[in-house]
Formats: structure tokens, sequence, C-alpha cells
């Protein structure tokens, strides 16, 4: 198939494209560099220097022999994004320039993905809803005027229902009423702006499939950890953006960074907070499942993309247990909770259907978080404990 990956650069998106072409697949990336740019503009470290796209798509050639066609544009200009069906596309890095046709499926992952960064001030809440919705808004007409049987997989968040005090459903809520009943999108609460316009990408695609028929599958994913999957272990230069500061980088990242570095761990309040979370090899075996299960025409497909839960205060007492045996003298330290959410609460999502299409998982057990140590204290130079925590609140 030819696979399209909108936000081909991010710490998902870039391991997706090498685990598409791995397989076969003829992959097109498409980034403009946004997360890089913010990474910049705030001065917070990435835990090792990142190739450009360009030159990561020539080290992937150079391995294995396989091409992965690099765009850089901004997707949130409409014609940008239609270039990508009409064949008006300049690569920025290709073996073979021709336009490769009418992508079979689009991976969509472009969008500014930081809950604090979307609170930081409002020009970066402007720049975030601003961004997410219109390169969703863009994709969705494309889809329609271009490409209608083209399939989406997007990605969403777990971050878009809260912490209810019922069961998560995965997606949907059959609701009975005065007698009557019908199913609706399980109500969303989200804590941040980012999460919320996550929920309004979900309304559009819902519209989209509901009016012109497209064809959506939304990954409801919970925080990500990992650095190495089966295409790029121990091949350094091939790994994905790490972001280890309070803005981009994901819990466990952010406290095997900290524990390394001395620092002690941020635990936010009382740390009750509890969350679905997966290896980043699982987010690579959900993406493929959705793709080669597709949604029907006028379906709107719903995944809650998890493998088990933890409260912050699991993960950083897991943190402990393994940095100690490592030699580290990690320490717990709860700060004042610098963002509006509960601290202790409920939390029970379903999470059965990824598993049904045959997704393996990985659990976080010890061994898997002291791999992820042996790689990251590689790097223990470039830490810089400036950027771990600034208290960017809401």
């Amino acid at each position: 198939m030819h696979i399209l990956i909108l936000g081909g650069d991010g710490y998902l998106g870039w391991p997706t494209a090498m685990h598409f072409s791995a397989r076969g697949h003829e992959v097109t990336v498409v980034d403009n560099y946004l997360r890089r740019h913010a990474c910049t503009d705030l001065d917070v470290g990435m835990l090792y220097p990142v190739p450009t796209l360009p030159e990561r798509a020539k080290r992937w050639h150079q391995r294995t022999g396989k091409e992965i066609k690099v765009v850089l544009a901004d997707l949130a200009d409409p014609e940008a994004m239609r270039g990508l069906f009409e064949g008006r596309v300049q690569y920025d890095w290709a073996i073979d320039p021709t336009f490769t046709g009418e992508p079979d499926v689009v991976v969509h992952y472009a969008e500014q993905p930081s809950a604090p960064y979307s609170l930081m001030n409002y020009k970066r809440a402007n720049l975030t809803v601003s961004n997410n919705l219109l390169v969703t808004n863009n994709l969705m007409f494309a889809l329609r005027d271009l490409a209608p049987n083209t399939p989406v997989v997007k990605l969403g968040t777990m971050g878009e229902y809260g912490t209810p005090n019922i069961d998560i459903e995965e997606g949907w809520l059959e609701v009975e009423h005065k007698g009557r009943k019908d199913t609706f999108l399980y109500p969303r609460q989200a804590s941040s702006l980012y999460h919320t316009t996550k929920i309004m990408d979900t309304d559009l695609m819902w519209f989209g499939a509901r009016m012109w028929d497209l064809r959506v599958t939304d990954l409801m994913q919970g925080p990500v950890y990992g650095i190495e999957t089966d295409e790029n272990e121990g091949q350094e230069d091939l790994y994905p953006i790490f972001n280890y500061d309070e803005i981009f980088g994901t819990v466990i990242n952010r406290f095997i960074v900290q524990a390394i570095a001395g620092y002690p761990l941020t635990i936010y309040g009382a740390g009750g907070q509890t969350r679905g979370y997966l290896n980043i090899r699982d987010t690579l075996q959900c993406v493929d499942k959705a793709v080669e299960h597709p949604a029907g025409p006028g379906e709107l497909r719903i995944f809650n993309q998890i493998m088990e839960t933890f409260s912050v205060r699991e993960l950083a007492e897991q943190t402990r247990r393994v940095g100690q045996a490592l030699g580290y003298p990690v320490e717990l330290q709860n700060l004042e909770n610098p963002r509006k959410e509960a601290e202790e609460h409920y939390y029970n999502p379903a999470y059965q259907g990824l598993l049904d299409l045959g997704v393996k998982p990985h659990y976080l057990t010890d061994e898997v978080m002291e791999g992820m140590f042996r790689i990251a204290e590689r790097y223990r130079d470039n830490i810089r404990n400036d950027v771990i925590f600034r208290g960017v609140r809401w």
C-alpha cells in the first residue's frame, strides 16, 4: 500500500514510517517541524540530537534499501494538504521523486501534542487550536473531494474522556432516556486545551463519516513510553524524538531521566492520577492493525489504545525500585500540583478492541524499565536539570 503519514517527524510518526516501510509499503511522510521549533523556542532539551527528516530518510535507505519520501509542508494550509492527493508535491527527499499517487491509507499524527504547551499563554493556545483543527479539517475536505474511499487512522487521546466516575467504554455509550435508547459518542470532558482540540477532531471526523461516508478509525491513546522499536534497535541515529521536560515529555520517560540525573521524581500532588499506558512498540502494533482492518464507509470506529493502567505514584515507586537496583539513589518528591485535576479518582477504561484484532501487549515490567534506563544513561551528559520542571500551571 501507499501509506501517507501526517506528522512523520514526531515521537510516534517516524517509528511508524519505518515500521510500514520495513514491511514493504510505500511510505510518504509530511511534517513542518512544529514540535522541533517549539522545543527550540522554549529552550527545552532533547535527550539526544535527532537528524532532520530528510537525513533520517536517507540513513534509512542506506541501511535497508527502502525509500521513505519526505515532504516538508504546513498542513494547516489547505492547498498543501490537497497537493498530497493531487500530485502537486515538492519532495524534500526521495529516491524517485515521481508522485506515488493517491494514498491507500492516511495516518494522522499532525498535531501540536502537548497539554502544558496549549495552556502556557494565549499565543500558544491559538497555535494549538489553529494547527490541530485546521489540519484535521483540511484532511477531511481533501478526502471528501479527492479520495473519499481512502481510510484514515487518526491518533486521538484517552484524555478526551477525562476521569468520569463511571466505566469508560470504547468511544460509544448506549443511553436510555424516557423509555427510548440510542448510541452516542461517550461523554468527554477534557482537562486541557490540547485535549479539547482532540475532542473537536473526533467531532469533525464523525461529521465527515455521517455526512460524506468517510472511513475513520480514531485511536484513543494513552501516554507512550520507550525509545527502541524493531526497526531502530541499536541504531541511535534512527531513534525518535525524545523529550524529558514537563512540556513535551511523557511521564515514564521523564521519571527515568530524572532518576539518572539525580533529580527527585516530580509527583504532582498526591500522585493518584491514574491513566492507561503503552509501549511505543504497541503503538506501532495498534496502528498496523487499524490499517490492516480499516473502518467501513460512513463508520467512525474508536479503540482505546492502552495496555495497562498505573497511577503516577505507582510509576514513581517502580522507577525508584529499578533505579536503586541500578545504583541510582532515586528520591520521590510530591510537588504542589500545577494542574487542575483530580489527584484521586475512579478509572476503569475498556480496551479490548485492539487485542481482539491481534495486538500482543508489551507490559511495563522491571526488566523493560531497566532496558530504558540502560539506553537513557548513555546520554546522561546531555541532561539539563533546568528544563525538567519549570512549573507550567493551569
